[in-house]
């Protein structure tokens, strides 16, 4: 696939002033105080499988407005006290799939709790149990990138980013996972979610986005050639007066207006031929990240970033800062 974006060298100087609205920090202050007055606490029901090494529960905690929130946690089945957690996040239109797609974390020791999406979950690679029980009071194109657009308080990813700030909380109330040592990961929707959360959530640990997504939105409206980002493009291309409007609104989800407010170590990639998330966007990002961090650019890869190389990677990162 031919590169579409900036020269690899002119990647690691790219950087974008940051697009908050004034009252970006209240805004989120007062969605999580309201979704904090529902009870943190994750409830898990063993649920049983063929995975002789690992112990798999089916979880359920309260997410935005009180809403039931689907989780798997994948446990080793030999441990010893409380365990470091990776709270992982899906791609773009994934749910929690089985219990089968993702055992890394899990497999090297950790505790990892899979967040379901809400509303998402229809995609082969990955099925979803969640239900998104708020809708818009506005036209929408297919997806979720315009869902609400036209007012922050309805746009679709304030629920979810709620969802992703309280399952850090929830999985802190299981008894196998160690509260000082949890960690937010994942990749394309998941790696800017993990980015919202370690800048929304008290205390984590570290943050791993890989190829991060709702990352830079002007931009990657602009640029991306494939995925959901051109659902922006397309809605503002027929809803012409309403481009500032929107672009007000997805400001308030921007992992790059989140990044400034992020302080754990994180670890970050790109992947030089990416249509979907262009790495000038995860660069963008990047840059503007307050905490400790490092870059793995994948020079001529797509989407699929590092693919099981970045898989090593994160492990790495999370055993020196994790434990």
């Amino acid at each position: 696939m031919p590169r579409t974006d900036l020269l690899f060298d002119d990647l690691p100087r790219y950087s974008a002033a940051a697009t908050a609205p004034a009252d970006f920090d209240d805004f989120w202050a007062q969605t999580l105080d309201e979704a904090a007055r529902h009870d943190a606490a994750a409830v898990a029901v063993p649920y049983p499988g063929p995975l002789t090494t690992l112990e798999v529960f089916d979880v359920s905690f309260s997410g935005y407005g009180g809403h039931p929130v689907k989780a798997w946690l994948a446990l080793p089945r030999h441990r010893s006290g409380r365990l470091p957690c990776v709270v992982r996040y899906p791609g773009y239109g994934n749910g929690r799939s089985s219990p089968l797609d993702a055992l890394e974390y899990a497999s090297c020791g950790y505790a990892q709790l899979v967040m379901d999406v809400r509303g998402q979950g229809t995609s082969e690679k990955g099925t979803g149990d969640t239900p998104d029980p708020e809708g818009s009071p506005h036209p929408h194109r297919p997806g979720f990138m315009t869902k609400g657009v036209l007012d922050p308080r309805h746009y679709y990813y304030r629920r979810v980013i709620t969802d992703a700030v309280r399952a850090v909380a929830a999985a802190r109330t299981l008894d196998s996972v160690d509260p000082d040592r949890v960690a937010v990961a994942g990749g394309s929707q998941g790696g800017g979610l993990a980015v919202a959360a370690g800048a929304l959530a008290p205390g984590v640990a570290a943050v791993v986005a890989d190829v991060p997504f709702l990352s830079h939105f002007r931009r990657a409206a602009e640029v991306a050639a494939e995925g959901p980002y051109l659902e922006i493009s397309e809605y503002c291309r027929a809803h012409r007066d309403s481009t500032e409007r929107v672009f007000t609104t997805l400001a308030y989800a921007d992992a790059l207006n989140f990044a400034s407010r992020a302080t754990a170590p994180a670890a970050f990639s790109a992947a030089g031929m990416d249509p979907v998330t262009p790495p000038s966007t995860c660069y963008a990002v990047y840059n503007a990240y307050a905490g400790p961090k490092r870059m793995r650019l994948w020079e001529f890869n797509g989407h699929e970033g590092g693919g099981v190389f970045a898989v090593e990677r994160n492990l790495a990162f999370l055993a020196e800062h994790v434990g």
